[in-house]
């Protein structure tokens, strides 16, 4: 047992009211969203229920759904915005580390990994910054 005091509440509602997959994804409604590879069609639905905009050029956020090492290659293709590889868990036709690598290599960085089913795990990539002296951008400097 332990005390959280004010915040106790908001606890509880975050408990009873988890984030969905999309929350955890970052995608809002009204998104332009680019779907890449295999993508399972629940996914496609909540999408859809979410109102997003499915994209063939100029997303917001794009999904890459990867079976094998050699799919990986899309990434270099995939530099300008921010990116999500799919791929199953536990799998030797792609690791987590040569998604990573792959990544990296494309001249991304890799920023937040998320479940994204039972079976698959995402890890988010985005540009990297060409000019080292700009600051990062957080709350507090919007």
């Amino acid at each position: 047992m332990f005390h959280l005091g004010a915040s106790a509440e908001q606890w509880a509602a975050r408990i009873r009211n988890p984030p969905s997959r999309l929350d955890k994804l970052g995608v809002k409604a009204g998104m332009k969203v680019r779907l890449l590879g295999p993508q399972d069609a629940e996914f496609r639905q909540e999408l859809s229920r979410r109102g997003v905009e499915l994209a063939r050029s100029k997303a917001e956020l794009v999904f890459l759904a990867v079976q094998k090492k050699d799919d990986l290659v899309e990434l270099a293709y995939l530099t300008d915005g921010p990116v999500w590889v799919v791929f199953p868990k536990g799998s030797q036709a792609v690791r987590a580390d040569e998604v990573r690598t792959a990544g990296l290599a494309a001249g991304l960085v890799d920023i937040k990994v998320c479940a994204f089913s039972a079976t698959h795990t995402a890890l988010k990539f985005t540009p990297r910054r060409t000019d080292p002296s700009r600051k990062p951008v957080t709350a507090r400097s919007r």
